[in-house]
């Protein structure tokens, strides 16, 4: 990995370059991260980061729909975009050669045309897909447990917004909302693979150089955790029981999220971890797994489990002893074993560009410094016990909020 490089460079407007060029790839990624999602929105507008997602793709004045999607797919790009509560993104993956014509569109989209009778059809879309997602009991059980453990955080913002926000939006909004964060100074293009670094910079010049800046700033709102239990409505027939355990925890940017990542491994990795042992392999459970969701400035720790319902009373007192006692629970072979697992799973993703792309865009997002995956794994490598231990006596996972589902 010492071929690779790191550069970066800042646009007069405050448009960040950066990029990892790996000189003997055959082929490239970039995209454009901002620092904007649904907890940047205010309630009543729930949902609009998504919203302008969907309409990026409606056109430019330089472009049509049809003409974006077809100069992409001329080109063999793999492209796409993401929202999330904190983050929205849009990318391409093409051949090496291919990857300037690439940026050129992905730059375009975002100076979109937001025209009304785009809109209209787009928010049908986004019903129909608001109703889709009602459908499935975990997405349900999911979205109705962050609005209890956030409250009035706008962390519980739903991405998707709801059927009333989102029938309620208005192009004004979105036009509104998009000068406001779609900013200069708020983004920034991520690349990686054979990527010749002084071109893109120029071309960025070119394509962006215009972009406004706006110093839009994010509002890290109180969070108070209250633990508790509830019991959620899931679509009608859903038949296994749904569990969803959270507890407080650091966020992205925290140095102790070493110690949350091994945590979550050892206790609930999808296979290998306590949670496969005592849980599924045993049969008790269909799913049982223990995710560290970190965010900005804060998290959560936040386990899912599926299982028949005449095992729940069983499975969920197994799940709690584990979780409760986990200082105890986890062993030097456990850390073993999920420093290598996490090891791989880093090495795989930075095989293609498009990982090492994704994950400088999402470091950015979140303002973690760059540090080279070999420098990764030596942080994650110097995780002992001693670091569990005192990550759990600031954090225990002996105190929940617990949502039940399905099943009855």
């Amino acid at each position: 990995m010492s071929s690779i490089e790191i550069r970066e460079a800042t646009l007069s407007n405050g448009l960040t370059i950066q990029a990892e060029i790996v000189p003997g790839a055959l082929t490239a990624a970039a995209g454009f991260f901002f620092r904007t999602g649904a907890r940047d929105e205010e309630s009543v507008h729930m949902g609009v980061s998504h919203f302008l997602e969907h309409m990026m793709f409606k056109g430019t004045p330089r472009r049509t729909a049809e003409e974006v999607n077809q100069e992409l797919d001329d080109l063999g790009a793999n492209h796409n975009a993401w929202t999330t509560a904190e983050n929205t993104a849009y990318f391409v993956h093409t051949p090496h050669e291919s990857i300037s014509a690439a940026v050129d569109v992905i730059a375009d989209i975002l100076r979109p045309s937001l025209r009304p009778d785009d809109f209209a059809e787009e928010q049908q879309v986004i019903l129909e897909e608001i109703a889709m997602y009602a459908d499935q009991p975990f997405w349900v059980l999911y979205e109705s447990a962050l609005e209890r453990y956030y409250t009035t955080n706008p962390l519980s913002h739903r991405v998707l917004g709801t059927v009333e926000t989102v029938s309620g939006m208005t192009p004004e909004v979105l036009r509104e909302y998009f000068d406001s964060r779609y900013t200069a100074d708020n983004c920034v293009l991520a690349a990686a693979g054979r990527i010749d670094f002084d071109a893109l910079v120029e071309q960025a010049e070119s394509l962006c150089g215009s972009w406004p800046s706006a110093q839009p700033v994010r509002t890290h709102h109180p969070m108070t955790f209250t633990p508790g239990e509830f019991e959620v409505d899931l679509p009608e027939g859903t038949r296994q029981r749904y569990l969803l355990m959270l507890a407080p925890s650091v966020g992205t940017n925290d140095e102790r999220r070493y110690a949350a990542g091994q945590i979550a491994h050892c206790l609930g990795d999808i296979e290998g971890s306590n949670f496969f042992w005592s849980l599924v392999e045993t049969g008790l459970a269909e799913e049982a797994q223990l995710h560290f969701d970190g965010r900005d400035k804060c998290g959560e720790m936040a386990a899912t489990i599926v299982c028949d319902v005449k095992n729940a009373e069983q499975v969920e007192e197994i799940a709690l002893n584990e979780l409760k006692n986990a200082a105890d629970r986890i062993s030097n072979d456990d850390l073993e074993r999920s420093r290598a697992k996490i090891a791989t799973a880093a090495m795989l993703a930075s095989e293609r560009p498009m990982g090492r792309m994704s994950r400088l865009g999402v470091r950015w997002s979140y303002g973690v410094p760059y540090r080279s995956l070999d420098d990764e794994l030596e942080r994650i490598n110097q995780i002992k016990i001693d670091d569990i231990r005192s990550y759990l006596d600031e954090f225990p996972l002996d105190e929940l909020l617990i949502v039940r589902g399905g099943g009855k």
